[in-house]
């Protein structure tokens, strides 16, 4: 399946939103905006990339959970 930069971009942030409900540090960690405009900046292979898969955590795995 193919994805594009926005799709990619969407899911890296619910990813972060979920992971940092709970443990959010703002003397640390960006705000979802400030993450957002972060991942704005990267190309798409970075993105890709962001989502740390691989052949044993799919993009498409990834995607399902967060896309």
């Amino acid at each position: 399946m193919d994805y594009n930069r926005e799709q990619l971009i969407n899911a890296l942030c619910a990813e972060y939103d979920y992971l940092c409900h709970d443990d959010f540090n703002p003397d640390t960690d960006p705000t979802l905006d400030e993450y957002f405009e972060l991942m704005e900046k990267m190309s798409f292979d970075e993105l890709v990339e962001e989502t740390c898969t691989d052949e044993h955590y799919t993009l498409e795995e990834f995607m399902e959970r967060w896309g």
